[in-house]
């Protein structure tokens, strides 16, 4: 799409850019056009969705089938030229233009790039946040750093503020306790800068907390990329040990979460691919589905002191339905919500379901709601949705007593409505007069 002059950008399955090790986002615009008046080799993106970030300026094509990406690295940039304020300018859509030098070896060239941003965005803030992150340069210190603890530390080092451009600095979002420990010691600078050497141990630990966060996201991304290949093979402990790693990584933190500083417009809209991202893990180890109130809360484990409310949560979950993500948000009929994979499928709940129902302790005395929770390995609460709506199919019915639910097989499946009367030496109802017989 770009030829040669643009690297493509990853992107991850519900079409959010793929961040390298200490990249964080720093602002959203949606509706921007990319292109250089004076190179006409150089590739003219239309309408597209702009994504800054501390390493690079990524454009994504707005396309709900099969969207493309590619990217400027904020390293190449060589010059960033001043807005233009004049009256022609009040009555068009804004402008911004700055110089790379990009291509491949052998072939870079220097290019003025011009962003026209066509929706409703703050020209200004976009251009200062765009000039903190090139003063910046993060990408320097990721660097560094990689090759001083192999890439496990953050881009922006060890301190905030510190090296030439001062007040300029891009502070890295911390998560978990780590994060909530940053917002104590900001507030305590804040009112006395006299105790800022008393918080020289927990800045130490605050940078290992760091670390480890990055050294995390690569495990997950091993653990994920392992996870089909190397399928067979494994003992049960090494399965178990592997679960317990990904329940975790996934206290760790969310490296980037999207906030509506940095969304703006486009928070709810990306709040939601980053959710459709996130609960790939939760939905695999749940077996295909999980409640609403379960990723509420992990989801904003994960990122930290970034919480989003419950109406943020469901907004971002409706919006799925627009996107080609593979998940979605599923209302049973007594009102509980859940989140499930589109693979999901009910059958084989119910064959799981009926496998449990015919034994012969469960024809004999029926099975709730708890029993069905430890057979399928899910919550009570998950188990009875599914058990109402296999009897909703036909497969169960129900005994309501001071007890509670009960729910046993439906034995008028065996029924032959040709001739009602016929009683079947074989199948389900004959082992069921077994069982009763032998209890008598």
């Amino acid at each position: 799409m770009a030829g040669n002059w643009l690297p493509a950008a990853q992107l991850t399955g519900s079409g959010r850019p793929v961040l390298q090790p200490g990249e964080v986002e720093c602002s959203l615009l949606s509706s921007v056009d990319l292109f250089s008046e004076e190179t006409p080799s150089f590739p003219n993106l239309k309408a597209g969705l702009v994504i800054l970030t501390t390493h690079r300026l990524i454009w994504v094509q707005e396309s709900t089938t099969s969207p493309t990406a590619i990217f400027v690295p904020l390293s190449a940039i060589t010059h960033i030229f001043s807005l233009k304020k004049s009256i022609k300018s009040m009555f068009a859509s804004p402008r911004f233009r700055f110089q790379a030098s990009l291509g491949e070896k052998g072939t870079k060239g220097v290019v003025v790039i011009t962003l026209i941003l066509r929706g409703k965005s703050d020209i200004d803030s976009f251009v200062e946040k765009f000039w903190e992150a090139w003063r910046k340069k993060a990408w320097e210190d990721g660097m560094k750093s990689g090759s001083e603890a192999s890439g496990s530390v953050l881009g922006s080092g060890s301190g905030h503020g510190s090296g030439g451009d001062g007040g300029l600095a891009v502070r890295m979002p911390v998560v978990g306790v780590a994060g909530i420990l940053r917002k104590e010691q900001e507030m305590w600078e804040n009112t006395d800068k006299s105790l800022q050497e008393a918080f020289q141990d927990l800045n130490a630990l605050m940078n290992k907390a760091k670390e480890m966060v990055i050294l995390a996201e690569r495990m997950r991304s091993k653990l994920l990329s392992g996870s089909t290949s190397q399928a067979t093979g494994t003992t049960d402990e090494e399965i178990g040990t592997k679960e317990e790693m990904q329940e975790l990584l996934l206290s760790v933190g969310i490296v980037s979460p999207v906030t509506k500083e940095s969304a703006g417009a486009l928070y709810h809209q990306q709040l939601s691919r980053q959710l459709a991202d996130f609960v790939k893990i939760p939905l695999e180890r749940a077996g295909g589905m999980i409640n609403l109130i379960d990723i509420y809360c992990l989801f904003n484990r994960a990122r930290g002191t970034e919480l989003i409310s419950p109406d943020d949560l469901l907004r971002a979950c409706s919006l799925w339905e627009k996107f080609d993500v593979p998940v979605m948000l599923r209302t049973f009929d007594s009102g509980v919500m859940v989140i499930q994979s589109k693979s999901h499928s009910d059958v084989e709940v119910f064959t799981r379901i009926r496998s449990m129902v015919t034994t012969p302790d469960a024809l004999r005395s029926g099975v709730t709601a708890s029993d069905a929770a430890m057979t399928l390995g899910i919550a009570p609460a998950m188990a009875k949705e599914h058990l109402l709506a296999a009897e909703g199919k036909g497969l169960l019915c129900r005994d309501v007593s001071p007890d509670g639910f009960r729910f046993f097989v439906n034995l008028l499946l065996e029924v032959n409505a040709d001739d009602i009367f016929l009683v079947k030496d074989y199948g389900i109802y004959q082992t069921w007069i077994k069982v009763i017989s032998a209890t008598r």
